[in-house]
């Protein structure tokens, strides 16, 4: 007796649906993905074989090349705009809801207070080094040494923008801890302006820091 032949029926899969998701997925990302800016004032790092990571979280970098010339960065944007609200209340400056807007976009900068209004007012890609004389910084505690205010501030902005955070999600606070400062510098900087930085966090007892170094092989 001859066997039944069972006849074969191709099998296919429809991926309209699964190439409408991903299309979404990818419209979604591309729409909510911010770009990182390239750093204003780019600099050679001396290398080192040290491999441990700066922080995304909680962190300030100060980087110095080009004879002295110091650049800012915070690392969380909230704190960028809180820092920003201390800072006009120090310097007795006021800033516009658009310059808030700006300066929480802006990933670093260089310039004293009193200019800071007329780089925002800037389009991002005329912000460039060449325009800005760099943050000042001395040796002293005062308003004349910018640095000094902005690290400080910075670390008030951290706490309170936390304590709200954790406010908002119903916990109890957690202090985050000193803010973490990095210390970014070309491999051909000058001593004395390194040690000016140095010594302005030390004034505010911020004795830990770190040194942004190039990754190198060891031996």
């Amino acid at each position: 007796m001859a066997k039944a032949k069972v006849k074969r029926q191709d099998t296919t899969i429809d991926m309209t649906a699964m190439c409408d998701v991903s299309f979404l997925l990818l419209t979604f990302f591309v729409l909510t993905a911010t770009a990182r800016q390239e750093e204003t004032l780019m600099v050679d790092t001396p290398a080192s074989t040290v491999q441990d990571k700066l922080p995304d979280t909680n962190l300030a970098v100060i980087t110095v090349g080009n004879n002295g010339k110091i650049f800012y960065h915070i690392a969380d944007r909230e704190v960028r705009r809180r820092t920003l609200e201390n800072i006009s209340a120090k310097y007795e400056i006021p800033f516009s809801d658009e310059d808030y807007h700006e300066f929480s976009r802006q990933e670093d900068f260089g310039v004293p207070v009193k200019n800071l209004r007329q780089l925002l007012s800037l389009n991002a890609d005329e912000r460039n080094e060449s325009i800005q004389s760099g943050i000042p910084v001395d040796s002293t505690e005062n308003t004349s040494n910018e640095l000094y205010q902005w690290v400080q501030q910075t670390r008030l902005a951290t706490v309170a923008v936390e304590r709200e955070r954790e406010a908002d999600q119903g916990v109890k606070y957690t202090n985050p801890g000193p803010l973490k400062i990095a210390i970014k510098a070309d491999a051909e900087e000058k001593y004395p302006s390194i040690n000016l930085i140095i010594e302005t966090l030390r004034n505010q007892k911020q004795n830990k820091f770190s040194f942004v170094t190039d990754l190198r092989a060891s031996n």
